[in-house]
């Protein structure tokens, strides 16, 4: 048997409490700029430390607290589970 690996997320499917790594930005290049900013890069661990399904997502990345919106959190895809 092989191994099927999961899809990606939504980080706005992501439960509170959950790490993940973002793996890619749906967006435009104007959004691309502050998600980067915000040091939300591809590759970069993210936990998620309030989704509470409806409201602002506010997740930790790179030791900052970052507030995102749902719509900006549907366009980061991430996988659960963190690199080593």
């Amino acid at each position: 048997m092989t191994s099927i690996s999961k899809p990606a997320k939504s980080l706005a499917e992501i439960k509170t409490g959950a790490m993940v790594t973002l793996e890619n930005i749906l967006v435009g290049r104007e959004l691309t700029s502050r998600m980067t900013s915000l040091g939300l890069t591809p590759g970069a661990s993210v936990e998620v430390l309030q989704n509470f399904g409806r409201g602002p997502i506010i997740v930790n990345v790179r030791g900052t607290h970052v507030a995102l919106g749902r719509g900006e959190a549907r366009k980061l895809l991430v996988s659960e589970g963190t690199q080593a």
